[in-house]
């Protein structure tokens, strides 16, 4: 048989790759076309068995009828063959619109938990996204065995979880707290104590005001080894704050400093309840437990600014502020006095600032330069909001006379007009003169406001 020199060429120089090149190489291709590979040869059939390759995993579910049946059988599949390897999984759901598309993902769900266990997967890492199980084309049949199957997971599985995210599940308060019981001791098997990372935003549902339910602060004061905590604010009450301080005191004492809270990120919309007033002295009391604690505020449709006012608390070690604000012409809010009174209070703590503003009618140019003049400790500015195309090249002057730390600006200039053409040329009038050093990630665009 005749064999090409050119082909032969080409073969010896993927024979000549060493293993840490092919494993590189591997990782970028689909399951599919890993399981070609492995047909290539013996060498690649076993650089294809190596669990480097499989630890990680993430799947996503759409919910429209249309989904091929194919999708779901790989992930039971997956874990199945490759879950022995598996130690970080994200499943994200497309919520279901139809009781079809949510018995399809019950099955699923419910297979792939049955089939993890059986194999004892060394999970580290569990993220279930977006299932959101107070939707009427969950009855109330599967929403339970969904939660009952994720308890038993966490009870008799192999998996020794630092990494839980249960954002969006929003879930009954009953079912929900029989959930973070199951949690709490998955973690107390693990030995010795690792620290966990518990994203909770979006788990419990927005129909009952769940910072009334005094058995949330309770459970969630439990969790010995808790590092990281995500929460709506609708779940924040004087009483957790308090819980968490006694256990952080205790977890202090008897672990040290690096088992104690490090991190709490807090998720706000304009649908949740915010009838309750968190008071400052709770804030002040969790901190002297977690002295290193570092607070991120995710607030997205907030347009009253008396709202903000009892969210923004003075004590609050706000080290990240992102935030979207939709309002329209004929309502009256001002983003002012966020920019100029609250804002302000954490100019030596906040470090990263995301603003999407619509003041289609309100100037708010020099107010922002300001907060940015003098916020010490920032870091990442992400702006959004209509501005004079010469604030950007206030806005690096400010950043390249006073040497801060600011190295990553992204400005989204919007506006009203169809043709951008004019304001572009101006915006690069403004910045010819600049020279950015080569630690500065700039980028300042002109976008139509849609």
């Amino acid at each position: 048989m005749h064999v090409d020199s050119c082909d032969t060429e080409k073969i010896g120089q993927w024979e000549m790759l060493p293993d840490t090149c092919l494993l590189h190489t591997f990782k970028y291709l689909s399951d599919d076309e890993r399981s070609k590979a492995a047909l290539v040869c013996h060498h690649w059939h076993n650089i294809m068995r190596m669990p480097c390759l499989w630890r990680c995993r993430s799947f996503h579910f759409s919910g429209h009828r249309s989904l091929k049946p194919s999708e779901y059988v790989a992930a039971k599949g997956y874990a199945e063959n490759l879950g022995v390897f598996l130690e970080s999984l994200e499943v994200t759901v497309c919520p279901p619109r139809s009781m079809v598309v949510a018995q399809r993902l019950h099955s699923t769900i419910c297979a792939l938990l049955n089939a993890l266990v059986r194999v004892k997967a060394p999970l580290k890492s569990l993220s279930i996204l977006r299932l959101e199980l107070d939707r009427s084309s969950w009855d109330r049949g599967l929403r339970n065995v969904v939660v009952d199957k994720l308890i038993y997971f966490l009870l008799r599985s192999a998996s020794r979880l630092n990494n839980i995210c249960l954002n969006g599940m929003r879930i009954g308060t009953e079912l929900g707290l029989e959930l973070i019981s199951a949690i709490i001791q998955n973690q107390r098997s693990l030995s010795p104590l690792c620290g966990l990372s518990l994203d909770l935003r979006g788990f419990f549902s927005n129909s009952v005001p769940n910072h009334l339910n005094l058995n949330i602060p309770h459970m969630l004061q439990q969790l010995q080894g808790l590092t990281h905590l995500g929460l709506s604010y609708s779940c924040l009450s004087d009483e957790l704050l308090l819980a968490l301080s006694q256990s952080n005191r205790a977890r202090r004492y008897k672990y040290g400093r690096g088992n104690i809270l490090q991190r709490f990120s807090l998720f706000c919309t304009q649908n949740e309840p915010h009838q309750q007033v968190v008071q400052g002295y709770s804030w002040a009391t969790l901190m002297s437990s977690c002295p290193d604690l570092k607070v991120i505020l995710t607030v997205e449709q907030v347009i009253d600014s008396q709202q903000l006012v009892r969210i923004l608390l003075p004590e609050i070690p706000l080290m990240v502020y992102n935030m979207t604000a939709f309002y329209s012409a004929d309502e009256n809010w001002n983003a002012k006095p966020l920019l100029q009174n609250m804002l302000p209070c954490y100019r030596q703590s906040l470090q990263s600032l995301t603003l999407d503003l619509s003041n289609r009618r309100k100037s708010l140019d020099d107010e922002l330069l300001e907060l940015v003049n003098v916020c010490e400790c920032l870091i990442d500015l992400r702006i959004w909001a209509f501005l004079d195309v010469r604030t950007v090249g206030r806005l690096l002057h400010i950043r390249l006379t006073k040497k801060m730390s600011l190295n990553k600006i992204r400005v989204r200039i919007y506006t009203m007009a169809e043709n951008i053409e004019e304001q572009e040329y101006q915006l690069k009038e403004v910045l010819s003169p600049f020279c950015y050093p080569p630690e500065l990630q700039f980028l300042a665009v002109i976008c139509p406001f849609i």
